[in-house]
């Protein structure tokens, strides 16, 4: 508890070094925003490409929140309506006050965008979304410590039923998966292209002992006159 509260009290640091969000269904990221600095710069887009391969590893069987940790950060994500919410904090940040910032920012998103989402046809179609995710951010940042404070009770409850998992150990399960939804369709194909040849194979046959009998059917018939 002691740490937990050192951890709410601290209002400091920084909040959200990076934000993404993405469609479910194909991974298309469709909005971001990044705030770099000197300790973060150089390795912020390892953490955007750790992201963009965090999207095409989910579905719709995937939890609609979760903590994924990766180097000295977490990632927090919220799935809401086919859309991913995704935002990459410090360890030390407030779990419940990173998933706050990710609902306000799926009812503005989809207030804003819901009916465009499906029809998105370029990455970053929504970019100037940028705009409220500075507003947003800066908002959380001025008031984290004193709502913090008064949904301490709430956190220590909440934070415990949201998974938290390395960020390898789910890309690495999302590529078994794609790797098997590949090999399916692969054996789907050939057990197609072989009932296929089966069914032509069998039509051959069908044509050739046809042709016998109808062969043998006017040798009989020929022996039978030529014979009378």
């Amino acid at each position: 508890l002691d740490s937990l509260l050192k951890e709410i009290l601290c209002v400091e640091g920084r909040m959200v070094l990076m934000t993404m969000i993405a469609r479910v269904f194909d991974g298309l990221p469709l909005a971001a925003s990044v705030q770099e600095d000197q300790q973060t710069g150089k390795s912020i887009l390892e953490y955007q490409n750790q992201a963009k391969r965090l999207f095409k590893t989910l579905n719709e069987n995937s939890p609609s929140r979760c903590s994924i940790e990766s180097g000295s950060f977490l990632f927090h994500y919220l799935i809401e309506q086919q859309t991913c919410f995704l935002t990459l904090c410090d360890r030390q940040f407030s779990r419940k006050t990173a998933f706050s910032f990710l609902e306000d920012l799926a009812s503005e998103f989809h207030s804003q965008y819901g009916h465009k989402i499906n029809t998105a046809t370029r990455p970053y179609s929504f970019i100037e979304f940028d705009t409220y995710i500075q507003k947003a951010k800066k908002n959380y940042a001025d008031s984290r410590g004193r709502r913090n404070l008064a949904n301490l009770n709430n956190e220590l409850q909440d934070v415990q039923r949201i998974m938290v998992q390395n960020i390898e150990d789910v890309i690495q399960r999302g590529t078994i998966l794609s790797e098997l939804e590949n090999k399916s369709a692969n054996l789907t194909e050939m057990s197609r292209k072989y009932k296929k040849d089966a069914e032509t194979l069998n039509a051959t046959s069908i044509a050739v002992i046809a042709g016998v009998c109808g062969g043998v059917s006017l040798l009989i018939l020929f022996l039978y006159v030529w014979i009378l």
